[in-house]
């Protein structure tokens, strides 16, 4: 989808407790929900990054949910860069990303 005026982008880095207990597949679904495309993976520092495109409100709407996170979860801070869309991600997904856990 290229880049028009409703899209945009965001790149989150989600710290606290949030390896090994399904928070890449908690973002997944949501993600998937709100239409957004993008990636999510866990980094080796322990938390967790991505990238996803799609509407505003989609966004500002999942970044509320990164927030929150799935019930075992943790979630301390969720650092967020903001801009527009490239138009060039696919399908929301689960990249294997720096650790091995959930």
């Amino acid at each position: 989808m290229p880049d028009t005026p409703d899209r945009a982008r965001v790149e989150f880095t989600v710290v606290g407790v949030v390896q090994g207990v399904g928070f890449r597949y908690f973002a997944w679904r949501e993600a998937s929900d709100l239409g957004l495309t993008g990636w999510v993976e866990n980094t080796s520092d322990g938390s967790v990054h991505g990238v996803a495109e799609g509407p505003g409100g989609a966004l500002d709407a999942f970044l509320g949910r990164l927030a929150e996170g799935p019930p075992a979860a943790l979630v301390r801070d969720v650092r967020v860069i903001r801009g527009p869309a490239s138009g060039s991600l696919g399908p929301f997904g689960v990249r294997s990303g720096g650790h091995r856990g959930d």
